[in-house]
């Protein structure tokens, strides 16, 4: 969280657009986009896609900024080597293997209690692997707006229970059970139990970028 909004506004600039231009396609304030760029607020996964969706880049390009751990950060094995992160990095592979020591991972704490935590990254661009976390009421979205993507998305519950809806659809998961389903239809997440939820999820597939959906109830 530290980088994301480093990185946002320099996405942003990339792309061309004023931070103004970005809040009136997002739907948000300017204030709220400077908030986040300048690290004092976070947003919710709902605007997280927004954004990736008007930047033109994938959510795990979001997660990027961080550097590599220096030799002082790194953990040395038990067999000598360091973190398991540092040690493909003289293989001739390194640009196609990524394995990551859970204090290396990247991670996006967003608003309502929401976490995601970035367990690999290869060059991969159509591909988000993570692991998630939802606060006990903590939801993808601040109001009740569902939203939408291109690919499909898998998740595994680990602990907890996570509530889904999905068009008009609503499922609750509880440890152990696992989904899959077409992102480009709307959808929300909420954490309707009383303990956090632990899953693991994964995103697939870019393709083009749909526009949100807003439902009001």
């Amino acid at each position: 969280m530290d980088t994301l909004g480093t990185r946002l506004k320099e996405l942003r600039r990339k792309s061309g657009l004023s931070l103004r231009e970005l809040a009136r396609q997002v739907d948000v304030s300017p204030s709220f986009v400077s908030q986040i760029e300048n690290g004092k607020s976070q947003p919710s996964v709902a605007t997280l896609y927004a954004f990736s969706r008007r930047l033109n880049v994938t959510v795990d390009e979001l997660f990027e900024g961080r550097l590599a751990p220096t030799a002082e950060e790194t953990v040395p094995a038990e067999n000598g080597l360091t973190d398991p992160a540092s040690a493909w990095r003289p293989s001739e592979f390194a640009n196609r293997i990524s394995v990551v020591h859970p204090s290396h991972r990247s991670r996006l704490d967003m608003a309502a209690g929401v976490v995601w935590e970035r367990l690999a990254a290869t060059p991969e661009t159509s591909v988000s692997f993570m692991k998630i976390l939802y606060k006990p009421g903590a939801s993808s979205a601040d109001t009740e707006e569902l939203s939408r993507h291109a690919g499909y998305e898998y998740g595994y519950v680990t602990a907890g229970q996570l509530e889904v809806r999905i068009g008009e659809e609503v499922f609750v998961l509880n440890e152990g059970e696992s989904l899959g389903f077409d992102s480009s239809i709307p959808h929300l997440f909420r954490n309707p139990g009383t303990v956090e939820m632990h899953g693991i999820w994964f995103v697939h597939g870019r393709g083009d970028h749909a526009e949100p959906t807003i439902s009001e109830h």
